[in-house]
């Protein structure tokens, strides 16, 4: 597996249901981030996504996102991290400093944790496939 950074052990999430979306008293908070996406290029690369667990998701496990494009409808599943062929990172979760990295890394080593991957081998974005069309 390739391009991804996985945390161990991982922090829980608020169920969907707890999880509070972007309000007016995020305003400046979304302007900041909106300015440094910009100043780095990113503003069409990167988003937001709301931070939240449907079930419970183990340290060794990643929720992979596939898709069916005729159908229009995405698919998510856990499988397991080492055994996965799911090689594109899609979402991260940014970590506070001295928390990411692999077991036995050093503390800090990462900013990040993958949350969920995609990958070219089956029905994802970007696969090549000539039905892969867009309304």
């Amino acid at each position: 597996m390739t391009d991804t950074s996985m945390s161990v052990p991982r922090n829980p999430l608020p169920r969907f249901e707890e999880a509070q979306g972007l309000g007016p008293q995020d305003a400046e908070f979304v302007r900041d981030l909106v300015a440094v996406l910009a100043k780095h290029g990113n503003l069409n690369r990167f988003g937001l996504c709301l931070l939240h667990d449907h079930f419970p998701i183990a340290a060794d496990e990643v929720l992979v996102e596939t898709n069916d494009s005729r159908a229009r409808t995405l698919h998510a599943h856990v499988e397991k991290t080492a055994g996965t062929r799911h090689t594109k990172a899609s979402q991260w979760r940014f970590l506070p400093h001295g928390e990411g990295g692999p077991p036995g890394a050093e503390r800090g080593a990462a900013t990040y944790e993958v949350l969920q991957l995609c990958t070219t081998l089956d029905l994802c974005p970007g696969n090549g496939r000539e039905d892969d069309h867009r309304p």
